[in-house]
């Protein structure tokens, strides 16, 4: 029997690994040899009310593993990833580990199972920012190091990791996962509860998100930001989902608006429901790029450099900055109807998983693990 480990550890990460238990469980369902998986949640980002409302809007069944290692430092985050980890694969020892994505349980996980010589696979391997003050471009760096496959998401990933010396029998482009699960989810996107929500009207707003500490730490330039976009945006109103570390910087700033519109963070089906039918987005996410062009919205980063570059050069994402007096320019362009339209990313089709699955049963399907 193939056994394979999966591990995610942040909410991104659930997204990109759903559709692959879903294309493992269609697999067990028409194959004589079925798949064994085990489904680990590091604990790395949990929030009970959060996590058990978005398993069940994505069709994830329960971890069969919760490492509980969230909090502290990056460093001892990692450490106590790994040492939880370690455990874990002792006791239910798989074929291969797949990881995803660039978080700190991507690098730790991936760490702990090449040091017992287990086959680490990376989906979305050999993206790059070139931004070595993230902490995700290290996790990436170090990730991509020890793997022994990637799963790709684009021909500059690809690129990448050619240069790096990977052979050509190592690199897989498959696709987007984290695309699969917009589009098989995008029959079931709903409107958020409640009458602000409800009297927003189609293309008469943007969609807000802002994390990153260069962007949100700063009261003086959080709040520079929010008034340029409401400056340049009348009479559209700005939907701002808000993490609570970032709320309580907002409020200091002491900055109000009638059109502002300050919620909590929302669920997946609401947020793309809203991400659907806004005028744009104004983000720092790199996530919400990819889906943005995919849905065709206009999209603004706050970054100066994106792992994701197929989304300015094919999608509908423009690379901003961090200073916020350069958005004023894009501002006036979205206004104006003046945006590009963005094209078809290859393999962005919702059929990634399908394809992973696939190339996992021709390189590990005959291991005997017992």
């Amino acid at each position: 029997m193939f056994r394979i480990t999966l591990v995610a550890g942040a909410r991104p990460n659930f997204m990109k690994i759903a559709p692959i238990i879903h294309a493992i469980q269609a697999h067990n369902q028409a194959a004589a040899k079925p798949i064994h998986f085990r489904l680990v949640h590091t604990g790395q980002h949990y929030d009970k009310k959060m996590s058990d409302a978005f398993f069940e809007q994505l069709r994830i069944p329960t971890p069969d593993a919760n490492l509980g290692a969230g909090g502290g430092s990056q460093a001892e985050q990692t450490a106590a990833i790994m040492v939880a980890f370690e455990r874990e694969l002792l006791q239910n020892r798989p074929d291969v580990v797949l990881v995803v994505g660039d978080v700190t349980s991507t690098l730790a996980c991936s760490i702990a199972a090449k040091k017992l010589v287990i086959d680490v696979v990376h989906v979305e391997g050999g993206i790059r920012s070139g931004d070595l003050s993230m902490p995700e471009e290290i996790n990436r760096m170090v990730t991509d190091s020890i793997s022994d496959h990637f799963f790709t998401t684009s021909e500059v990933a690809n690129e990448n990791l050619r240069r790096l010396g990977f052979r050509e029998e190592q690199i897989h482009f498959v696709g987007n996962t984290m695309i699969d699960t917009l589009l098989a989810n995008q029959a079931q996107f709903r409107a958020p509860e409640g009458a602000a929500f409800e009297a927003l009207e189609p293309k008469k707003y943007l969609v807000m998100t802002m994390h990153r500490p260069a962007n949100v730490d700063q009261e003086e330039k959080l709040a520079t930001f929010l008034q340029v976009i409401l400056d340049r945006t009348a009479p559209f109103t700005i939907v701002f989902p808000v993490h609570p570390r970032t709320a309580r910087i907002l409020a200091n700033t002491g900055l109000v608006h009638e059109r502002l519109l300050q919620c909590e963070p929302l669920g997946y089906l609401e947020f793309n429901y809203l991400v659907q039918h806004a005028a744009g987005v104004i983000t720092d996410s790199g996530g919400i790029t990819e889906e943005a062009s995919v849905l065709r919205v206009p999209c603004m980063t706050l970054r100066d450099n994106t792992e994701r570059p197929e989304t300015v050069t094919l999608g509908t994402n423009a690379l901003v900055g961090t200073d916020p007096e350069r958005l004023g320019p894009f501002l006036d362009r979205l206004m104006r109807g003046d945006w590009q339209q963005g094209s078809d990313i290859p393999n962005w089709d919702g059929k990634a998983a399908e394809r992973i699955i696939a190339k996992l049963l021709e390189l590990y399907g005959k291991a005997d693990s017992n």
